[in-house]
């Protein structure tokens, strides 16, 4: 009996002395990124069992947030910190690059699958609300043989604070004056009309329940909830389709900057498709526990290499070579 008791206890002891040395590691942010994350940490926790993730799918804006009031070890964000954001911060702020994303201009149209052709001011005049029907002149103009209903066009738009809307916004301003003069590019606007929805997975939902809709999603929203999505003409006058590829396409030869707060989107490539971006974690270059600490680094640096590897299953683009070299260098500069 005392044999059992003891095996017992001595079971129970390091039972307790095992959850007392794993390390749990708090994040919060951007929705764009949640499937990959969501692997990663999965796969990461299985190789180190003593690890253990919370990530908190807010949107970038609250990632931006409790990063700045310290209340995750890690934020994640679709749209770079501001000059006036990073100055806010209580310590300097890394931006380091997980992988590479498309956000792609989804619809609900009955009969008209994948491959509506649209450019980038008849976009903008569409979330401008200059143009309200399906079958206007200047859609069909690009869509040739293809049957557009006359039909009001339902926007739908994110409602929080989004990486999603950075990313949009940003493409919005590069390709239409009067979009960048009015509404400009943020991860939360005033848009000029339309509905809101909380999160990719609430702006996914929205468009699919909605006939007449378009909005936009992350490229793995689309495909998992089978929403059509629209060919984009590029700054090269080629309409684009959203894949691995042409994603991959919008950072070759992109001059990278060594805080890596740059912007993928209307790249001069022939090929690329014109809505893209980095996403980011953003961690402190001074962490406040060696432990935790220790654990982010040693996480991000398999993430950015081993880690890749799960990217283009769930629909993102690897981050390419020299991305990675610079931010192995970045990494180095952590302190904890």
């Amino acid at each position: 009996m005392k044999k059992i008791i003891g095996l017992v206890l001595g079971l129970v002891v390091g039972v307790s002395l095992a959850f007392a040395d794993a390390v749990l590691i708090n994040g919060a942010g951007a929705t764009f990124p949640y499937p990959i994350y969501s692997k990663w940490f999965d796969e990461y926790g299985k190789m180190n069992p003593g690890v253990q993730f919370n990530y908190q799918s807010i949107g970038s804006g609250g990632g931006i947030k409790q990063i700045l009031a310290k209340t995750v070890d890690f934020g994640a964000t679709d749209g770079p910190m501001s000059i006036d954001q990073l100055t806010q911060a209580p310590g300097r702020i890394y931006h380091i690059p997980t992988v590479m994303g498309a956000v792609v201009v989804s619809y609900n149209l009955d009969g008209i699958n994948k491959g509506l052709k649209l450019s980038g001011d008849v976009l903008a005049d569409i979330y401008l609300g200059k143009i309200t029907q399906w079958n206007d002149s200047r859609i069909a103009a690009q869509n040739t043989g293809v049957n557009l209903p006359n039909q009001g066009i339902v926007v739908v738009h994110r409602s929080d604070g989004s990486g999603t809307s950075f990313i949009f916004t940003d493409y919005l301003s590069s390709v239409s004056s009067d979009w960048k003069a009015r509404v400009g590019k943020a991860t939360s606007v005033n848009w000029p009309l339309g509905l809101g929805g909380k999160g990719n997975e609430g702006v996914a939902g929205m468009i699919k329940q909605t006939s007449g809709s378009i909005g936009y999603v992350e490229l793995a929203y689309a495909k998992q909830n089978n929403l059509p999505y629209a060919f984009l003409k590029n700054q090269s006058g080629n309409y684009i389709e959203p894949t691995l590829e042409s994603t991959s396409k919008a950072a070759d030869g992109a001059s990278i900057p060594e805080d890596f707060r740059v912007s993928l989107v209307n790249s001069s490539n022939p090929e690329s498709y014109p809505i893209v971006s980095f996403t980011w974690l953003l961690i402190y270059k001074q962490m406040d526990s060696p432990v935790t600490g220790k654990a982010i680094v040693d996480f991000i640096k398999w993430a950015v290499t081993d880690g890749q590897k799960y990217a283009a299953d769930l629909d993102y683009a690897p981050l390419p070579s020299n991305v990675v070299e610079m931010i192995q260098r970045r990494l180095t500069q952590v302190k904890y």
